[in-house]
């Protein structure tokens, strides 16, 4: 059980690691990682819904009929990404504001639905529930990384989540940003080379 447990809970931090390994997810991995606080606050409350929904899940896997099983995952995947969303709203607005449409979305997140579908509907509550601490670390580690060499070598900066406290001047007041990786373009070019040293680690 234990073995097992480890299994899970570390092929989500490497073997398959979203979004450098399964390549899903992309869409708030570009758009939310101008900064390391959007890109941990996304990666939290994705994580939040995961496991909830994996282990709500596999505990109905049983009694949810396959005909509409896909509208069930997802009605279950949006209650709990309503609460997330009521819950940043209360207590950490400002990153709520700042990640805006992206928490609702979080409900058609093909790595939520794609865990549901293909773990949390044939596993047990804990195989389930490694497997999505695993998936919910390893995305919020993926975000945090492109998020912090975004924003230091694009703006010269890093914010913290959470805690409303940033660096200014992270290389030095002499550094002169490259502003181009903050833009939608840097995005695409930030997640091609993470992609690339993955491989080739990966090969290794």
């Amino acid at each position: 059980m234990a073995k097992s447990f480890v299994q899970e809970f570390t092929k989500g931090l490497w073997t398959e690691i979203p979004p450098f390994r399964l390549v899903l997810g992309l869409c708030p991995t570009l758009a939310l990682t101008k900064s390391l606080e959007n890109g941990v606050g996304m990666g939290v409350a994705f994580t939040f819904v995961l496991i909830l929904s994996n282990i709500l899940i596999s505990m109905l896997r049983n009694v949810i009929p396959k005909q509409v099983r896909l509208s069930c995952y997802i009605i279950v995947i949006a209650t709990f990404v309503t609460i997330v969303e009521l819950l940043m709203q209360a207590y950490a607005f400002p990153l709520y504001q700042k990640l805006g449409i992206f928490i609702p979305l979080i409900v058609v997140n093909c790595i939520v639905l794609g865990r549901a579908e293909a773990f949390a509907a044939k596993n047990g509550v804990i195989p389930s529930i490694a497997d999505a601490l695993g998936m919910g670390i390893g995305y919020t580690l993926a975000l945090g990384t492109l998020a912090a060499f975004r924003e230091i070598f694009g703006a010269g900066t890093l914010t913290f989540p959470f805690i409303n406290y940033s660096i200014h001047n992270v290389l030095g007041s002499s550094y002169k940003p490259f502003t181009f990786l903050v833009e939608a373009p840097g995005a695409f070019v930030c997640l091609g080379l993470m992609l690339c040293v993955m491989n080739m680690l990966g090969k290794k």
